[in-house]
Parts: structure tokens; sequence; C-alpha cells
């Protein structure tokens, strides 16, 4: 088991891509938090198929765009842990709209959730991982972060600021034992694509040259491979799980 003795915390861990990471660490051996805002029973699943691994899993609530609620929930962790490895800052958000009829509110909810989120949740847990000299941080970031979409220039802004915070801090923090690298799933089948109609999903598996979508585990086993020994001479990578639609 690769991750035998590591913890994490998965934001956003209840669903989706989030779930499948979170479970993916616990099969190889970590002991996992997951946090959530709303979704209690969706959170009290996921732990409870963790603990049935025979790991540890604790649930953190928390609001990650809330910078006191989030430290509050990093020091309930490491109260509870004692200590945390791995942060996978997941939890994200969407609010598609064309910019002409984009409010404020709309801009405002998608960036402070999926890019100050990534800030406050980091920040909270950094110090500690440099005092044990020792951490994998992995921020998810999204191929539309990487291309652009029509309807989404908040969303892709949020994850284009992700990827550039994720180069920055990474040559910030090589020389400290701590490794930070992003992922950068396509069209995932998640809830937040299982709604699209489907003439736009045929439109969008025209331009996909694997002609199909990505799963949440297929993303699972990517962060996986970063956090282990196995991703230990990567950082500041931007990893693309998107099957092929961008090259």
């Amino acid at each position: 088991m690769k991750l035998k003795g590591r913890t994490a915390l998965v934001t956003g861990g209840s669903r989706g891509i989030g779930r499948a990471v979170a479970l993916a660490l616990a099969e190889e051996g970590a002991d996992v938090a997951i946090n959530y805002v709303s979704s209690e029973a969706a959170a009290v699943d996921v732990a409870q198929n963790i603990t049935k691994m025979g790991r540890r899993a604790i649930l953190a609530r928390a609001d990650v765009s809330d910078y006191p609620d989030t430290f509050r929930m990093a020091q309930d962790v490491l109260a509870e842990f004692g200590h945390l490895d791995i942060l996978v800052n997941n939890a994200g958000v969407n609010s598609d709209k064309t910019f002409v009829k984009m409010d404020h509110a709309s801009w405002r909810k998608v960036l402070a959730i999926n890019l100050d989120g990534a800030f406050n949740c980091t920040k909270v847990f950094i110090d500690q991982m440099l005092k044990q000299s020792y951490g994998r941080v992995v921020n998810v970031t999204s191929v539309i972060g990487q291309i652009g979409n029509f309807g989404q220039a908040n969303y892709a802004a949020s994850k284009a600021g992700v990827a550039a915070f994720t180069k920055s801090l990474a040559k910030e923090l090589a020389g400290k034992g701590v490794t930070v690298n992003a992922v950068a799933p396509g069209f995932i089948e998640t809830e937040m694509i299982s709604g699209i109609p489907e003439k736009v999903r045929s439109r969008l598996l025209e331009q996909i040259p694997l002609r199909r979508f990505g799963t949440p585990e297929e993303v699972g086993r990517a962060v996986v491979y970063i956090v282990s020994s196995d991703g230990d001479y990567i950082t500041g990578a931007e990893l693309s799980i998107n099957g092929g639609l961008l090259m």
C-alpha cells in the first residue's frame, strides 16, 4: 500500500471527483478527512466506505471560501490526525453565464470557492507541512482553465488562477520537502455534466479523441500517483486528464 501511515484531506470530498479521490487514497492506505459543506449524508457514506477498508475517516465540515471556518476545520483535523501529509484542493463550483449577463455575485462566488478556497486550505496547513518537512498538495484545475469556454469566464479564470498558484507555490516550497501539483480533468462523468443535453454531449464527444468522458476514478488514481513515492520528483506540474481534448 503506497500511502500507508499517511493522512489526507480532500475538499469537496463527498461527491464526484472528490469522492473518488478520497476513496483512492484510502485504498492505498491513507487515513482521510472528507471536507463538505451541505451534503453531510454523502460525506458520511464516503467515510463509511473508508472505514470498511480499515482506514480512519473523519468528517471535516467547512466552507473553504471562508478563511476563519477553514482555519477552524484545520485545527480539528490536526487534533484528530496529529498531522497532515496530503492536501487535495478539489472543492469547486460553476455558475455559467455569458459575460454580458454575468453579475458580480456569480463572478465572486466561483472565484471565492475555486481560487480563494485553494489559498485558504493551503494556508492553514502549510506551516505544519513545513515543520515536518513533508507535504503533498494537489490542486484540481480543469481543461476549461487551459482553453477557456463560452459562458464560463468566471470558472475558466478561477481554474487558470489555481494553475498559476500551483506553479508559484511549487517553486517556493521545492527545497522544503513539499511538492505542489495540479490535475486538470476534462469532461468527467459527474453531476456537473450529467445535466448536459444529449445533443451537446454528442458534440463534446466529437471533440475528444478517445470518444468518451473520463471517470472520477481515473482522476483519483492520478492523484494517488502524484502523492505517493512514485511522484516524488514531480512538482509544479499540471497533469491533463482529458482524453486528448487538449494536446
